[in-house]
């Protein structure tokens, strides 16, 4: 896994800095507001991760190409409004096994290293920067090598793995219905900080500061600055969130009252 990385953080060197930067940003901004305030606006963000989610999942595993792509965002956007909490839930089990996954399934992954995309070749005795649509079809040709070599490191590892990956994910399932804000907060945390991670990677690739190779390097150091910022975005938006709910409660109340009053009113002047 780490081979296709550094060699996509070698090609980026040459691709069109809008590629990078604007994916970024928005990978950053998305971030932030997931990271600290996902909680808050559920329903914003249960159709946008929805969307991406379908989106993503059309293109690499039904059909690649935009209708298929955006018919799929469409309908798991419904889907992820209408279950709200259910999709939540989902959302949170499926991060924990992606996680999982990126751990167990590493070792596999890294035997299967081969030839690089073909799009590299193309670019790699090139000292100009690319135009973005070449810079496009590159990146796409590095996701499907990537997909490819993940379909195949699924057909090598063992059914232990599946099983440890299959219980942390139905402990996420059972955990969410009982502590469902605790889940719920902890799950946009650190999708956001994962998306933060992501955006800032894209950044200083376009800065040719070589991200992908020094995290690589020190690991340790930067899944510790991940774990502290979902604990943070976590404990935030519970003390948050719970801040609002009691604004929205303390105001249903309070037109309550004020019907109430109007009704005792309507009625004493009736009589």
């Amino acid at each position: 896994m780490l081979e296709i990385f550094q060699n996509f953080e070698q090609v980026t060197a040459r691709l069109a800095p809008l590629t990078l930067i604007v994916p970024g940003l928005a990978a950053i901004i998305v971030g932030l507001f997931v990271w600290l305030g996902g909680l808050g606006f559920r329903r914003l963000l249960v159709a946008l991760v929805g969307a991406i989610s379908g989106g993503v999942c059309g293109f690499f595993l039904i059909s690649r190409n935009i209708i298929t792509a955006t018919v799929a965002a469409g309908l798991a956007a419904l889907i992820a409004i209408i279950f709200e909490r259910l999709f939540f839930i989902i959302l949170a089990a499926a991060l924990v096994a992606v996680f999982a996954f990126a751990v167990l399934a590493g070792p596999y992954i890294e035997k299967l290293s081969g030839a690089s995309p073909e799009n590299q070749d193309k670019i790699s005795d090139q000292d100009t920067t690319v135009t973005v649509r070449q810079s496009v079809e590159i990146l796409k040709a590095y996701a499907i090598d990537f997909t490819n070599r993940i379909k195949q490191a699924c057909s090598q590892m063992p059914a232990y793995s599946w099983a440890i990956i299959g219980a942390l994910a139905i402990m996420l399932i059972v955990g969410g219905f009982w502590i469902w804000r605790l889940v719920s907060a902890l799950c946009c945390s650190a999708l956001g900080a994962l998306l933060i991670f992501a955006g800032m990677i894209l950044l200083l690739l376009y800065k040719g500061s070589a991200p992908i190779t020094q995290i690589a390097t020190r690991t340790p150091f930067y899944a510790a600055i991940f774990i502290g910022m979902t604990t943070f975005g976590t404990v935030e938006q519970l003390l948050l969130c719970r801040y609002e709910e009691r604004k929205s409660k303390r105001k249903k109340r309070t037109d309550k009252d004020e019907q109430a009053t109007e009704q005792t009113t309507r009625s004493w002047r009736n009589k």
